[in-house]
């Protein structure tokens, strides 16, 4: 490869070399020699131009001592194009490292010379006749002397035509001569690469047959690992490093196996993406804990008692199983995290670094949403599970959610850890799970919870609350279900449910009454409705003190 570069580097430089003659001498030359061409012509329009200037009358002295200045400049120019292409044409003739025509070069050069002194003195002359000729403005002598410069001058440009036609022909041959040196070049390369390659190619086969057959298995065994079959080990065949890298990648491989028995086994009690998090950010480990705005949800079985009651113990544990993979699928489907079940209730909450700020709410309450569709079926699929024909009707849930600041961390004791929540939203979300029973309803979330997810959900405001452990009432929401699939019975509930609310709130007993009446005509069996129907019935005849707020306490008898 060396000799291979080495060779590559001359014969580029040698093409280097050719093309810059071409490019910086031959071309150039022509160049001149065509810019010689056009400042004569330009010389001799000068001179018509002074013609025109003496013939005016009165004649414009002006124009004509511009022109005639004009005149001189070009004429400079003229000779200097000449002489910059002669001193290039010399440079090539000088240069021995290249091939090139010097007899013809060397004639051109002379016919250069000849047409800038011996053609352009006589032209010169005529011209300096021609301009005592305009001084004595004869025009008929004017006329005449023109005829003879325009005479001259056109043999002059015959002169440096023929010139030029040469160097064209001498800059196409040097094209030539470089095209030719360049392809040699690369034939050259070629050949010397390709015989370089060759001789590699044999060394290399020589000495990688000996280590082949284990890197080939080593990648085998890489390739099943990266697909997930953890089960096998390769053969130990040498004591070289390749037999130590072996015996290492089967050690990792059977670490491999047991860190994945780790997570199955552990992500069957907790949340696989808490155990990845707990294993891959031990951050998540530390026991200072974090403030974060989180979303947290609360699910209950509604009619648990009476479910279980005469099933034995397997038959309920089937069922319960059986429910909790039913409630857990939409959490789980929606990025939520099931922190913990607790007889037939689940918690879970959402939130970095699991779920983005801006979705938990929304996620959470699409979940909700996707459980009470899923608890029907639910119902359904018990009798088969235990072998019966119905089951109790009253079998529901009741789901409660808030979003607000929580405590999130490693929270436990030396014993045992647990990477959950703790905060007043997690306290709220619990109680609004347990208000649905006062309200008869199925999901009841928080203001903030129903901010965050209107675009994607449709409420209605249930009602002011005073929580247990709260001074403020909070407003609750009820989800009613995804964005713009309400029905009309639906859409006409809510808007009744509200014009009762705003005259309960004030105090118009009969405008409430009226409008609870209309929301359950439009939805009959509607829970909020008669539980606010039934409120302002007993209003009627027993008013709330004076300062009132309309909003409820939960421990109100």
């Amino acid at each position: 490869m060396v000799i291979t570069s080495a060779i590559s580097m001359v014969l580029s430089s040698k093409v280097a070399h050719y093309l810059d003659e071409l490019t910086s001498k031959y071309v150039q030359t022509y160049g001149h020699l065509s810019r010689m061409n056009v400042r004569s012509v330009e010389q001799a329009l000068a001179v018509r131009q002074m013609a025109i200037a003496k013939m005016q009358s009165p004649p414009d002295d002006a124009a004509y001592a511009e022109r005639r200045k004009v005149y001189e400049a070009k004429g400079i120019e003229v000779g200097q194009e000449a002489d910059a292409a002669r001193k290039l044409i010399n440079e090539i003739i000088d240069d021995v490292t290249t091939v090139s025509d010097d007899a013809i070069l060397a004639r051109i050069d002379s016919r250069i010379e000849s047409v800038n002194k011996d053609t352009r003195r006589y032209l010169d002359e005529e011209n300096e006749r021609l301009f005592r000729i305009f001084e004595s403005r004869d025009f008929e002598a004017m006329r005449t002397g023109l005829v003879r410069v325009d005479a001259l001058r056109s043999d002059l440009n015959q002169k440096i035509d023929a010139i030029r036609s040469d160097m064209l022909r001498e800059v196409r041959a040097d094209a030539v001569v470089t095209m030719r040196n360049q392809q040699r070049t690369i034939f050259v390369s070629a050949i010397v690469t390709g015989l370089a390659a060759i001789l590699g190619l044999v060394v290399s086969i020589l000495v990688s047959t000996g280590i082949t057959r284990p890197v080939r298995r080593l990648l085998d065994g890489t390739r099943a690992v990266e697909a997930g079959h953890l089960d096998g080990s390769i053969s130990v065949t040498t004591r070289d490093e390749i037999g130590q890298l072996t015996g290492a990648f089967n050690r990792m491989v059977e670490q491999l196996r047991h860190n994945e028995r780790v997570r199955e086994t552990f992500g069957k009690y907790i949340d696989p993406r808490v155990v990845e998090g707990l294993i891959n950010r031990p951050a998540l480990t530390a026991a200072d804990g974090q403030r974060r705005v989180m979303t947290v949800l609360f699910c209950d079985m509604k009619g648990f008692t009476s479910l279980s009651e005469g099933m034995t113990p397997q038959g309920l544990v089937k069922v319960m199983n059986h429910y909790l993979s039913t409630i857990s699928g939409p959490i789980r489907s929606h990025r939520g995290i099931i922190d913990k079940y607790i007889g037939d209730a689940v918690m879970a909450y959402w939130g970095p670094p699991f779920t983005d700020d801006g979705d938990q709410a929304r996620f959470a309450c699409l979940a909700a949403i996707e459980m009470i569709e899923h608890i029907a079926t639910f119902r359904m699929e018990i009798p088969e599970l235990l072998g019966v024909r119905q089951v109790p009707s009253e079998c529901d849930i009741r789901i409660g959610i808030a979003t607000g600041e929580v405590l999130v961390g490693s929270i436990g004791s030396e014993f045992m850890m647990s990477y959950t929540v703790m905060g007043d939203a997690v306290n709220m979300a619990s109680r609004l799970e347990a208000a649905n029973k006062v309200y008869g309803s199925r999901s009841l979330v928080s203001k903030a919870t129903a901010i965050a997810a209107g675009s994607e959900i449709e409420v209605r405001e249930i009602d002011r609350l005073v929580l247990a452990g709260h001074a403020a009432s909070q407003q609750v929401f009820e989800i009613m279900g995804r964005k713009d699939e309400l029905s009309s019975e639906q859409i006409l509930l809510r808007t009744r449910y509200a014009e009762g609310l705003a005259a309960y709130r004030a105090r118009n007993w009969d405008e409430a009454s009226i409008a609870f009446d209309a929301a359950l005509k439009a939805v009959p069996g509607d829970g909020p409705a008669m539980t606010l129907a039934a409120r302002v019935k007993s209003f009627r005849s027993n008013p709330p003190a004076d300062g009132w707020d309309g909003a409820w306490r939960l421990d109100h008898k």
